[in-house]
Order: C-alpha cells, then sequence, then structure tokens
C-alpha cells in the first residue's frame, strides 16, 4: 500500500466516527425534540452539519475506492454503513483492520519477506 492510498483511507476512518454520531444527534436533539418541547433551533444546523459531514465521507468513499480499487460490494457495504445509525462506528473498525493489513503488508514486500 503506498501513502497515498494509506491517507485516504486514515481520512475516511476520520470523518466515519463524526458523520457516524451526527445522525443519531440529529436524530434524537433535532427531531424528537423539536417535537415534544418547543426546542426547534436545533434542527437546522445539526442538520446542517450532518450534510457537510455525509458529503465529505461520501467524497472520502470514492477517494478511497478510487486508490484502492475496491470492488462496488465493498464500497456498497461501507455506504450503508454511513447511511445506518451508529454504522460508522462499525466501519472504522472494519476500516483500521484493512489499514494495518495494507500497511503490514507493504512493510513485508519492503523488507523483502514476502513477494505479494
Amino acid at each position: 500500500m503506498d501513502i497515498k492510498t494509506a491517507t485516504a483511507l486514515h481520512r475516511l476512518r476520520l470523518i466515519s466516527i463524526p458523520e457516524a454520531l451526527s445522525f443519531p444527534a440529529l436524530i434524537i436533539f433535532g427531531s424528537v425534540l423539536s417535537r415534544v418541547s418547543d426546542i426547534d433551533f436545533l434542527m437546522m444546523p445539526l442538520g446542517m452539519l450532518h450534510g457537510v459531514l455525509f458529503v465529505i465521507y461520501v467524497v472520502a468513499l470514492l477517494d478511497v475506492w478510487n486508490k484502492t480499487k475496491w470492488p462496488l460490494k465493498r464500497v456498497a457495504f461501507f455506504f450503508l454503513l454511513c447511511v445506518l445509525p451508529f454504522g460508522g462506528l462499525y466501519g472504522d473498525k472494519v476500516l483500521k483492520r484493512y489499514e494495518t493489513d495494507g500497511v503490514i503488508a507493504a512493510r513485508a514486500r519492503r523488507e523483502g519477506t514476502v513477494s505479494a
């Protein structure tokens, strides 16, 4: 794995957690609170924050797809995770494993231990 691919994976990991937490925050604090009380000023800022994080996540996912040449099924899986509440937390765990495996494989190739 080259440095650009590792960086793209790391960027996707960095955005996956805030994106995963912004959606439940929008549902809980934005939608539910605006319906059960007079607190409706949270809906717009939380919605905008979630929208921006979602767009950044999708752009980062497309960048990872371009650099890693993942199959469409894997990219669709990570896109599904970003649509589910807290799905990005699991996605971060899986991405960490991909990132670690790639770094280990690159180090082994560089040291001549593996010819992969």
